[in-house]
């Protein structure tokens, strides 16, 4: 089982780690609200440490609708404060909290986060969940928008992925999408890959956890 102590540390240097102007750390200490982004992933983790998942999905980045304003990987708003449908996790009795961030106040629910519940309910499938880059990568001065990370941003990214991966043990590594499947290869983490759910993606998203689950 992670540590708590082991789990702090890797909060703490996901909050001090420097990122570009068009990046957003939802961890940083300096941030308002950020203080809630940590506390939703401290319990986050300890879910995954208590459940100890031997697979994991590793995706791209977070997005401005899910994991930049609840600071859980591939987790809405609404996911986060209501639970997801099928497994005893997230929801405000369990002590996550949500953030009011000015600007965000109509964004509730995520595309993405929702298909990829979805799915997991469906498989009954529970992994542990992690981005190839943890920070929210967005275009210079628009909050409210994704790009792509920068190959630089995805190899700092793979420091603290690599690190996830050898603490909790994971077995089972699946990439989601190209971005995952090129920053795993490169750090030799052996891997499955499906496609990412976004952009018309969710068919193949599905199709490629059931092959891989269910033969």
């Amino acid at each position: 089982m992670t540590s708590e102590t082991q789990i702090e540390a890797l909060i703490d240097r996901l909050a001090r780690e420097d990122t570009a102007a068009d990046t957003f750390n939802e961890y940083a200490n300096d941030v308002a609200h950020n203080d809630i982004r940590r506390a939703n992933l401290r319990l986050y983790l300890r879910h995954m440490s208590r459940l100890i998942p031997d697979t994991m999905l590793v995706m791209e980045a977070p997005g401005y609708r899910g994991c930049r304003l609840t600071g859980v990987p591939v987790t809405s708003r609404k996911i986060l404060l209501e639970g997801a449908p099928g497994f005893d996790i997230f929801g405000s009795e369990a002590g996550y909290r949500d953030v009011d961030d000015e600007g965000f106040e109509d964004i509730y629910g995520e595309q993405t986060a929702t298909i990829v519940w979805g799915t997991l309910a469906s498989l009954g499938l529970l992994p542990f969940i992690w981005n190839t880059f943890p920070f929210h990568p967005c275009k210079r001065g628009i909050p409210r928008s994704n790009r792509r990370p920068r190959r630089a941003e995805t190899e700092a990214g793979a420091v603290f992925l690599g690190e996830v991966i050898e603490l909790w043990r994971i077995r089972r590594v699946i990439a989601v999408g190209n971005v995952a499947h090129e920053t795993l290869n490169r750090i030799g983490i052996n891997c499955d890959k499906v496609r990412h759910p976004a952009q018309g993606g969710k068919n193949e998203f599905v199709a490629g956890l059931e092959v891989l689950f269910r033969g």
